[in-house]
């Protein structure tokens, strides 16, 4: 299975790292759709309050429940430290948007058992492989 159907079916609370609260920002249309499609969406920007009526969180580290997924909304060398925080925080997968990706990240998440995305859109994968989700 791929890795982005795994994540998809496995995933019900995805944490998005980057997440605005500017309505015209990919990170809000991308969120916003993956919530209205039933997933749990909890932003994660030290500039936001609130998002998506979520309360955001400064960092990875600061929500205190599991989260399944990290969504990556943030520049390429961003990605190192965010990964060391999803594996920090116990995330099942992370997963890197659009002209997103670190390799050396992604092996470093891989060899800690997360399951990896990069370079590829939450929402445009999602209608792709929508016909083999559950409900």
């Amino acid at each position: 299975m791929p890795a982005e159907l795994e994540i998809l079916r496995n995933s019900r609370v995805i944490a998005v790292v980057g997440l605005s609260s500017n309505r015209f920002r990919p990170s809000y249309e991308v969120s916003q759709y993956m919530q209205r499609a039933g997933y749990r969406i909890i932003p994660v920007n030290p500039r936001e309050q609130e998002v998506l009526g979520q309360k955001a969180y400064a960092r990875l580290e600061d929500i205190p429940e599991p989260v399944d997924c990290v969504n990556v909304f943030r520049r390429p060398q961003a990605v190192p430290e965010i990964v060391d925080s999803a594996i920090a925080i116990g995330a099942k997968a992370v997963w890197m948007q659009l002209d997103v990706a670190h390799e050396e990240a992604a092996a470093k998440a891989r060899a800690a058992g997360l399951l990896v995305v990069e370079d590829r859109c939450l929402l445009i994968e999602h209608g792709r492989w929508r016909h083999q989700l559950p409900g």
